[in-house]
């Protein structure tokens, strides 16, 4: 097995500093010193975490808590030194033996909903706490984030119905950097391996973001592939590789962005969502009053929400049928294949909303 490993480039994701957080304040309920450093186990076939924590005490008798602070590594990101508090206290031994509460700005499921977090945050919880609990008894886990709800604001988690913070859900221990140049490499590996694959057919579904990834897998689409932000790129090395049909699947805010021509669809990089939607309107036929209300809405959701139920039909098809138009322009820039690109797009919700005439045939074909 290897050995520990400390965060370094590319940094470490939000739920293995709530794991970090929390376990030291478990040890200060156990009586232990002090320890400036975690060290968090993923599993047998992985190398273990050295985390470091930044203090814990006790709060009353059975709670302490545990501090951390965020370190994402190098390239932008809002989590960047966020503090994380991490309060755990005694409860009667029941069936889970690990409660896990929504502390302030920690993002839930909705206003009474529970904590919004992956099964990797769940898990690394679990793994590093549950050996350290004595018999007969259960312990309750509340992650606090001071600055959480004010950096949500930033992030698109309402667009997913997460609401009051940020969301523990991460899929992995270190930070997947989907602007950087070596995200794409990876990716791009990815594709050689899987079109190299004997039973490869020459179809692709290629998602953006993990919602994209979850609700692919949901609808039984496959094979998949994860693309982040490098969509262009991508494209053309998929028509390459010898893709022929290609389904574009995600989230209309993100997708929307390729239906301006924007390939590289980090918002560091460029935006435009809003702009793009007032000029795909203005082809739909909307009116200036209509238009101005797009172009004044706080986000892409909204600004279909306000539409009446036909015009926000019409405009999404639209929408999707440009997204496949300018993705398949973009690819036959770089040569003459054979591979045709359809768009599936769904809304906050995850729910899948419109395709463009490609998308439809190719989501049906895709799904048998």
């Amino acid at each position: 097995m290897s050995g520990p490993i400390a965060p370094s480039s590319p940094g470490l994701t939000l739920p293995v500093w709530v794991a970090a957080a929390a376990k030291v304040a478990l040890q200060v309920l156990l009586g232990e010193p002090f320890e400036p450093e975690q060290q968090l186990s993923q599993g047998s076939d992985q190398p273990s975490l050295q985390v470091p924590v930044c203090s814990a005490a006790p709060l009353a008798p059975g709670e302490a808590l545990g501090i951390s602070r965020c370190d994402p590594g190098p390239g932008l990101d809002l989590t960047r030194d966020l503090e994380v508090w991490v309060r755990v206290a005694w409860i009667a031994a029941s069936q889970p033996l690990l409660e896990l509460q929504a502390g302030e700005g920690v993002g839930r499921f909705g206003v009474e909903g529970d904590v919004c977090l992956s099964g990797f945050a769940r898990e690394l919880l679990e793994r590093n706490l549950l050996p350290l609990v004595p018999p007969g008894r259960g312990l309750l886990v509340q992650p606090i984030l001071p600055r959480g709800r004010v950096l949500a604001e930033r992030t698109s988690n309402a667009a997913f119905g997460v609401v009051d913070g940020l969301a523990l859900i991460g899929t992995q221990a270190e930070v997947q950097r989907s602007a950087a140049p070596d995200q794409l490499q990876q990716v791009l590996a990815d594709l050689r391996a899987l079109a190299a694959d004997a039973g490869f057919q020459g179809r692709l579904v290629l998602v953006i973001g993990e919602n994209g990834l979850d609700l692919a897998r949901q609808q039984g689409l496959g094979p998949v592939l994860k693309v982040g932000n490098w969509v262009g790129p991508v494209l053309v090395a998929a028509a390459a590789a010898g893709v022929r049909d290609l389904l574009l699947l995600g989230y209309h805010g993100k997708l929307i962005k390729l239906a301006g021509g924007i390939f590289h669809t980090h918002h560091h990089l460029a935006d435009g969502r809003l702009e793009v939607l007032v000029a795909l309107g203005l082809d739909a036929g909307l009116s200036v009053a209509q238009l101005l209300q797009l172009r004044g809405a706080a986000s892409v959701e909204d600004a279909f929400q306000a539409l009446e139920a036909d015009q926000a039909t019409a405009l999404g098809q639209h929408l999707a049928a440009i997204v496949e138009r300018r993705s398949q322009s973009y690819v036959d820039r770089y040569g003459a294949w054979s591979m045709r690109i359809g768009a599936a797009l769904f809304d906050r919700s995850r729910t899948l909303r419109w395709w463009g005439p490609e998308g439809e045939k190719r989501f049906f074909t895709l799904r048998d």
